[in-house]
């Protein structure tokens, strides 16, 4: 995994820019933790910071092909093509000859041979940027789910680029501008495909192509979901699902460094990681490491909340037994979680403040851990979206509230009635960003993407909806989280679940089979049947887990104290001051709750962001 950045600028030379071009790449270094190059030529600099992963010793970036000792293309390039062995192959058959053993090279050479549409042929997680000094242009590319982030600026007669937006804030062309719609995207949990917090950048869509030349810029899809007759029955559905998870696991075992999985001891991370555990064994002789993250006194204290119902703790040390893994546990306490510095480092990793608190935390703390053992570890994340996990899946009175099922679900929970994280902010505020209308105008437009099959019913309409939206709304949220916590420390996440051969299988799935046992995930519950125990099969879908200390919340609640009485804290006019007091009186149970926690947290991590970041806000 790496960090890619660069900038095109055909109206002037960029030779005198080096040290721009070189803060824009070092703002990336945490990606890329093993090497850094850049390449500047006239108008045109690339940037990389590499983690290696496949060809430790060959695989530098930028990365150059020459024909008759003239460059005629460059590629920086972050992610891992899992079928590069079988293209390099065919490259070869075609004529091309290789100089490394890394999948980057035949990106790069799959460019030169069937152009910006070679990202049909790839098969992973991906984003990459090529210069084509031929054609003077540049190509970003950006993998099909947008596992890989890929944030760009446009310029009067070119463009900037970077893994992160702190790259493109690196620049000074960049500033860090937030407008409503910036404030909206930071609050909300059904984020607008290409749109940024900041005002002046875009995301490439996932599944899309930019091309930048002189004349402009052309974005061209190269991928979409597709409705399609699903023609399997039930039999054949289970089978097919089993064999897809057999390859793709194979499949993303490959790396040159060492390799593990993250188990939870739910049904998703469980069964990722069992399949990858017969094949170490079955090819290399090796036992699977396994890592899982819990809290001290967590499994002996727990208490269900609203949506968590058991402790993953023993459920994975039950599932590291069953299939015999090096086991893990990664045991994190709250001052772990209150750590400043550590706080300010999550703030830093995702460049904005979110509505996830604690999780956000403990995810940044668990990645840090299993990077001092493993540089690549694969997870459980999309099983939930793809196969039909989630409880507001199966509610009524959600799926038909007029805007997305789960931020229907947020209102529910208790302490969250003006929304997840916006508690403690001015309610003048709030109406102008009038966050149910935004909502409702997203979901309407998104509704509108949807690609269905004739003759569908009712509920397999609506249900075709709901999965459209969670994957290309909810999941984006996800993913990026995931990739920022854990590139924060040069660690690579893999997710399975995303193959894209597997999403388009499970999106034309028919419901009534999704659901046949009347269960959430039955499909894949039955798919992986012979390979978890009981006990993680038929176990509940519980989150991330959150701490239960109360300790934490008096710790935050002293925080929130010392904001209110600091006259120069950047957030203090975007706050409630009475509903601020309110929140640092009460200390009752209901404040421990971790929805109303969150808010404490969200008006936290503001302040910092503002101070941080100089944030202008344009309000």
């Amino acid at each position: 995994m790496c960090g890619i950045a660069g900038w095109v600028d055909f109206g002037r030379d960029l030779t005198p820019d080096r040290p721009t071009l070189q803060a824009m790449t070092d703002a990336l270094a945490k990606r890329g933790v093993d090497d850094q190059g850049l390449w500047l030529r006239g108008n045109v600099g690339l940037g990389h910071t590499r983690t290696a992963v496949i060809d430790v010793a060959g695989g530098a970036q930028p990365l150059t092909v020459e024909e008759d000792g003239t460059t005629v293309a460059v590629i920086v390039y972050n992610g891992e093509v899992y079928n590069f062995k079988q293209l390099r192959s065919e490259l070869r058959a075609r004529g091309h000859e290789f100089r490394t053993r890394s999948d980057t090279e035949v990106v790069l050479r799959a460019y030169l041979e069937w152009g910006s549409d070679c990202a049909k042929r790839l098969e992973g997680i991906f984003a990459f940027a090529i210069w084509d000094v031929r054609r003077q242009e540049l190509v970003l590319v950006r993998d099909r789910l947008g596992v890989k982030p890929l944030y760009y600026t446009r310029l009067q007669e070119g463009i900037l680029f970077g893994s992160e937006p702190k790259a493109l804030l690196a620049n000074p062309l960049v500033r860090p501008a937030v407008a409503l719609d910036g404030l909206r995207e930071l609050f909300a949990t059904a984020k607008t495909p290409g749109r940024s917090v900041f005002r002046d950048m875009r995301a490439v869509l996932p599944g899309h192509s930019l091309t930048v030349g002189r004349d402009g810029v052309v974005d061209r899809t190269y991928w979409a979901l597709e409705a399609r007759p699903h023609t399997d029955d039930l039999d054949a559905t289970v089978g097919h699902v089993r064999e897809l998870l057999e390859d793709i696991v194979l499949r993303e075992l490959e790396a040159d460094v060492p390799l593990c999985t993250a188990l939870s001891g739910g049904l998703d991370s469980s069964a990722i990681t069992a399949i990858a555990a017969k094949w170490r064994w079955k090819l290399d002789g090796e036992r699977v490491r396994t890592f899982v993250t819990t809290f001290d006194k967590y499994a002996q204290d727990f208490q269900p909340d609203d949506v968590r119902f058991s402790p993953d703790e023993p459920f994975a040390d039950e599932m590291a037994r069953h299939i015999g893994s090096d086991h893990v546990r990664i045991m994190l306490n709250t001052d772990d979680l209150m750590d400043a510095r550590t706080r300010l480092e999550v703030l830093l990793a995702q460049d904005m403040p979110t509505t996830l608190g604690d999780m956000d935390t403990s995810n940044y703390l668990t990645s840090r851990e299993i990077k001092k053992h493993s540089t690549v570890a694969l997870a459980g994340e999309v099983a939930d979206e793809i196969f039909g996990g989630y409880n507001w899946m199966f509610d009524d009175g959600l799926l038909n509230a007029g805007i997305f099922p789960w931020s229907a679900n947020e209102l529910r929970q208790p302490g969250s009635q003006t929304g997840q994280g916006r508690g403690l902010f001015d309610p003048g505020l709030m109406r102008k960003l009038d966050m149910n209308e935004y909502y409702a105008d997203h979901f309407t437009s998104a509704l509108a993407e949807v690609p269905h099959q004739d003759g569908e019913d009712a509920t397999e309409s609506r249900m075709r909806s709901v999965g459209y939206v969670t994957l290309t709304r909810w999941l984006p949220m996800l993913l990026e989280r995931d990739d920022r916590l854990s590139m924060a420390h040069g660690l690579e996440l893999r997710v399975p679940y995303a193959d894209h051969r597997l999403v388009e299988y499970m999106y034309n799935t028919p419901w009534s089979l999704k659901t046949f046992d009347g269960r959430e995930k039955s499909i894949l519950r039955a798919a992986v049947r012979d390979l978890v125990p009981t006990s993680v099969l038929e176990r509940k879908k519980s989150p991330w887990p959150v701490t239960q200390d109360a300790a934490y919340t008096r710790m935050l609640h002293g925080e929130l104290t010392a904001l209110l009485n600091d006259p120069t804290s950047p957030a203090l006019p975007l706050l409630d001051a009475d509903a601020v007091r309110r929140t640092i009186e009460d200390l009752s149970d209901r404040s421990h709750e971790w929805i109303s926690r969150m808010h404490v947290e969200m008006a936290l991590q503001f302040n910092t962001w503002m101070r941080q970041y100089d944030v202008e806000l344009e309000i």
